[in-house]
């Protein structure tokens, strides 16, 4: 006779778990975080090692090594088109601070005659806030370095794990099968087909999204005559990366820099111009390059970007989205655990509906077998 577990003790596991899962994920940020990266990345890149290893007749470390350095390559032109457009801002820091200057001193002039309160009394309030501003100024400088020494950590300790994932992957397999039964062992490797195509198609398509942003921003910043076009338009499409929060973000530092640059008027352009391309990007390019790979439902978007924010920060808003579509794809494939993967999921990606068939037969058409690699 199988004995059945009452309702209220399976949630307590099931509570119990995810607290565990939880408290893991923040005491182990220094080592997960870039593990999760380096897994993404080599899932990425497998395609081309397989690719030098068989036609080329290079050996698995050194076409592991090859993709890594094209990946790292990337990663540095990148920053380095980044850092040439702020060092060009920064040179320009005098014009900036007088633009400001100008722009504080008619708000000062709207303030005394809206409100009554004299310029005095408002720059008494702005030399207090300065003055604490400088007592942090030490504390501040300090801890951008050590964010800089951070992140310069991260970016090693990631590519490590690349390296290594790639370099090891039929290991990794073989543990990851010998977890199961034999059984369970054509399931396994479903999932594991399914997990490198759909964050494969998942991060080509975020790659995509990004290009498109970036020139339509950076066309558009260019017609309207805004300086640092170049800048704000690869700002904003490396923002629009975050869903939701992250174009509100490109959308504030674009509105601060073309403050300082431009006149009031090319403000509302702006804000008009990167309102358009969400649009463009939301309606059209997401829906049609990521989301068709990538089928979550805005709801658990939006809570795993919060959960992400408040675990691991911005790395963890630009994990959310990676992670939960590998849970997903676990999760509709273990019988115990679809009713969590239907609810992940959108409403057309339920097994039942035509688009979904369509969607796993395409899948099954041009997935690439990780164990023959």
């Amino acid at each position: 006779m199988t004995r059945v577990t009452p309702f209220y003790t399976r949630l307590a596991q099931i509570l119990i778990s995810i607290i565990c899962v939880f408290y893991i994920a923040i005491i182990g940020r220094t080592l997960l975080a870039p593990l999760i990266f380096a897994l993404l990345f080599s899932l990425l890149l497998l395609p081309f090692s397989v690719f030098l290893e068989n036609k080329l007749r290079l050996p698995r470390w050194a076409s592991s090594l090859i993709a890594l350095l094209c990946l790292i390559f990337a990663i540095v032109g990148i920053i380095t088109i980044l850092g040439s457009q702020l060092t060009a801002l920064a040179q320009d820091w005098p014009a900036f601070k007088q633009q400001v200057l100008t722009g504080t001193e008619d708000l000062q002039k709207w303030i005394s005659m809206r409100f009554h309160v004299d310029s005095d009394q408002q720059m008494s309030y702005i030399n207090d806030s300065t003055e604490k501003a400088l007592n942090t100024g030490t504390t501040l400088l300090g801890n951008t370095l050590l964010s800089v020494s951070s992140v310069l950590l991260f970016l090693l300790f990631t590519f490590l794990y690349t390296f290594f994932i790639l370099l090891h992957r039929r290991l990794l397999l073989r543990f990851i099968v010998s977890l199961f039964s034999e059984e369970q062992s054509s399931v396994v490797y479903d999932v594991v087909s399914q997990i490198q195509y759909i964050v494969k198609k998942y991060i080509v398509g975020l790659f995509l999204q990004m290009m498109i942003v970036t020139g339509l921003s950076v066309a558009a910043f260019t017609i309207l005559g805004i300086k640092y076009g170049f800048l704000l338009g690869l700002i904003t499409g490396i923002f629009n990366l975050i869903p939701y929060i992250g174009i509100l973000t490109a959308l504030l530092l674009a509105i601060l820099i073309t403050f300082a640059t431009s006149t009031s008027s090319h403000i509302l352009f702006v804000m008009a111009a990167i309102a358009a391309i969400h649009l463009i990007d939301s309606n059209y390019i997401m829906p049609k390059i990521v989301g068709s790979k990538v089928k979550i439902n805005t709801l658990i978007a939006l809570i795993g970007l919060v959960l992400g924010e408040m675990i691991w920060g911005i790395t963890g808003m630009f994990l959310s989205i990676p992670v939960i579509a590998i849970i997903k794809v676990i999760f509709d494939r273990v019988e115990g655990l679809k009713p969590w993967g239907m609810v992940l999921g959108d409403d057309d990606s339920h097994p039942d509906s035509k688009s979904a068939r369509q969607e796993l037969a395409e899948d099954e058409k041009n997935k690439a077998n990780p164990v023959a690699n």
